[in-house]
């Protein structure tokens, strides 16, 4: 059961305790301090018990909950079998790559050691999660929500909402993610999920033939004549989602930390690592409790059908169960109108954010472009023997010693600055290429989604302004479509199948940044590449490398003399 005051972990009371004192005492931006052990614990999400990864016993973990420029130290304990990195997605650690927890920016966290992460939100506000990013651990749990909520100086674009209500949605395989991630390398189809899960609990019991009874599902207990904030995340493996609540408009406020124009949904395709806000106002008769759905797109198979989640909006003056059929979804199949509801999202260009002035001051569509990268993706195939996927024809290798310890201690051939611009007449191959980019240099990237299904992208340490988006192959031409003035800043867009999107960014976060696919399967095959922004100038206000940085491969000497 899940009220509309599920904000934080257990302890947290403990932790702003903490956080008082260090503020009292030494003045600045406040700390936060959690303690997460990750484990695996035994759950039962579509009724069956099964093992997930847990974060200090919960499934889904802890909400971490903050405000901007706090700083946040959270220190891990990986009690798992294997190693252990946890990304922050969305979390744009200013300089600061080191903490961005991906294989390219840390040694991992070996099984049985402590590890603390300290970052500062700085200059962020919205909805975000972290997740674990290894070897295909998110489709075992391990993931949880972040808020990064507005100063008080600067005031929120709407009403403060009655309560602030987390909800995750993702595909479920009762398939171990080390059985998925072994399919994927032989080149097995992940195929059809068991299940769609909302906050780790199966579907309620909306339709006896379809759903078994002993299902633990979830329930949100709301008041009536209420607005609450819902906060929603795609945090599943490889699916596109819709979500929906009975008789309730979606009214759309914030999308991955910026504030867009409002307007009301009757439902929203949320694709996998997005992550949205709502404002839903409690405004029925409660003549029975209503449906929430998050129900699979752009599948054409009779067994995706008997694949939904549904959980249960509950009002406390309810008069009954809710019955019946489930809200429609969009016709499955018509990714035009999901295009189109994704072109509808717009910057709030008058809101402010993390800063008081407007979020349109940034007038991203007068900067001149400097680098320009088509990134077109292919579906798996085999690469010297081994199933991989590409983008512009390289399959990502991860060296070794990672980027960032490569580069601080000048280690040779770990990898290169060649990652070309498009894709080559070549074959394919698998290498450890990058993108050099121009520090403050602006960027246009490409996506061209030459694979049967939607792909996501996430690029960590940046927000991106979306631009664009249409069918068939992009077009030096297409630009002239581009939206230049209020095209949405996120970190994580969807690119439909046989179609391409743009986007824009401004590379003033030096660091060694992972742009990636958020779809587990190509992503764990190789579609991955770093993008190299190196500031020329001496910055002393970037961190230096962590005195607590794990060492391995070619560092291993290195952390064995400071041992």
């Amino acid at each position: 059961m899940l009220s509309a005051s599920y904000l934080c972990s257990s302890c947290v009371s403990f932790f702003f305790i903490l956080l008082w004192l260090l503020n009292g005492c030494f003045g600045g931006d406040p700390y936060v301090f959690y303690d997460w052990t990750i484990s695996y614990v035994t759950a039962s999400p579509l009724g069956d018990k099964q093992q997930v990864i847990g974060i200090n016993g919960q499934f889904p973990g802890p909400i971490l909950n903050v405000t901007t420029n706090w700083n946040v130290v959270v220190n891990v304990k990986n009690d798992l079998d294997e190693p252990l990195l946890l990304t922050w997605n969305g979390v744009q650690h200013r300089k600061n790559s080191w903490q961005d927890g991906v294989l390219g920016t840390n040694c991992p966290i070996p099984a049985g050691w402590n590890w603390t992460y300290q970052f500062q939100v700085k200059d962020q506000i919205g909805s975000f999660f972290y997740f674990p990013s290894l070897d295909f651990q998110r489709a075992a749990g391990g993931y949880g929500g972040i808020i990064i909520n507005n100063r008080d100086v600067i005031p929120l674009p709407f009403a403060v909402p009655d309560g602030d209500i987390t909800i995750f949605i993702s595909d479920w395989y009762t398939k171990s993610h080390k059985k998925l991630r072994k399919d994927v390398e032989n080149g097995v189809d992940l195929g059809v999920p068991d299940g769609i899960l909302i906050n780790g609990l199966g579907p309620y019991r909306y339709d006896a033939a379809i759903v078994p009874d002993g299902i633990p599902y979830q329930l949100i207990n709301v008041e009536p004549g209420k607005t609450y904030r819902l906060r929603v995340h795609n945090v599943g493996i490889s699916t596109s989602l819709n979500f929906r609540i009975q008789n309730h408009n979606l009214l759309l406020v914030e999308t991955e930390g910026s504030y867009t124009v409002q307007q009301n949904y009757t439902n929203m395709d949320i694709h996998v690592g997005q992550s949205f806000s709502f404002l839903v106002t409690t405004d029925q008769n409660a003549s029975s409790d209503y449906y929430i759905v998050a129900s699979p797109r752009f599948v054409n198979s009779s067994e995706w059908n008997k694949v939904t989640g549904v959980a249960i909006l509950h009002y406390s003056n309810s008069l009954g169960p809710a019955s019946g059929p489930l809200p429609d979804p969009p016709n499955a199949y018509d990714t035009y109108f999901s295009m189109n509801q994704a072109r509808s999202i717009r910057w709030n260009v008058s809101a402010g954010a993390a800063r008081p002035n407007p979020q349109g001051s940034f007038k991203y569509g007068q900067i001149t472009v400097t680098d320009v990268y088509v990134i077109l993706n292919r579906p798996a195939e085999l690469i010297e023997g081994k199933w991989r996927t590409t983008l512009n024809g390289i399959s990502y290798l991860p060296p070794s010693t990672p980027l960032m310890l490569a580069q601080q201690f000048n280690i040779p051939g770990a990898y290169k600055l060649d990652f070309p611009y498009k894709l080559m007449s070549r074959a394919p191959k698998v290498d450890t290429s990058l993108i050099n980019g121009t520090y403050k240099g602006f960027m246009e990237i490409i996506f061209q989604n030459n694979d049967t299904t939607v792909q996501s992208y996430h690029m960590d340490g940046y927000a991106f302004f979306v631009v664009g988006m249409d069918f068939g192959v992009w077009t030096e031409n297409s630009r002239g479509t581009y939206n230049k003035w209020d095209g949405v800043a996120r970190s994580t867009t969807q690119v439909f199948p046989g179609a391409w999107t743009a986007i824009l960014v401004y590379l003033d976060n030096a660091g060694i940044w992972n742009l990636r696919a958020e779809n587990l399967d190509t992503w764990y095959l190789g579609q991955e590449v770093y993008v190299n922004v190196i500031n020329p100038e001496i910055d002393k206000s970037a961190p230096l490398l962590p005195d607590n940085a794990i060492y391995c491969a070619a560092t291993s000497i290195v952390g064995e003399g400071q041992m």
